[in-house]
């Protein structure tokens, strides 16, 4: 077994309950974690054998432009996108999903969700 993760992934993108963050938009930093069977990859040396993380970067960009309410939204989204691809490879994974600078009010460096499956 092997963990891929998927570390300081950042974008700027256009979720929030408020509208003012879905105009103006705000950044985003996202961390994956997923467990996978690495054994025939490890031998062969190709990508065919292993769970491509470049595809999964590309789910999770495409997930980042709809916009969303709420950072619970993002991260099953994202995990639902992950799973539609990769279910029969993935034994665990779990994502963190952060707003740099969140409008509460005060001075707040960041919030998160993380979800696991």
């Amino acid at each position: 077994m092997g963990l891929i993760e998927i570390e300081g992934m950042e974008f700027y993108a256009y979720h929030g309950h408020y509208k003012e963050e879905r105009v103006v938009g705000n950044k985003f930093l996202l961390y994956l974690k997923m467990e996978t069977n690495t054994e025939v990859a490890e031998k062969s040396d190709d990508i065919d054998d292993a769970l491509n993380y470049q595809i999964v970067y590309e789910l999770i960009k495409e997930q980042m432009q709809n916009k969303s309410y709420l950072l619970e939204n993002i991260a099953g989204r994202i995990l639902d996108a992950i799973y539609e691809q990769f279910e029969a490879q993935i034994i665990s994974s779990e994502i963190k999903v952060s707003k740099l600078n969140p409008p509460m009010g005060g001075q707040i460096e960041r919030v998160s969700v993380t979800l696991k499956r």
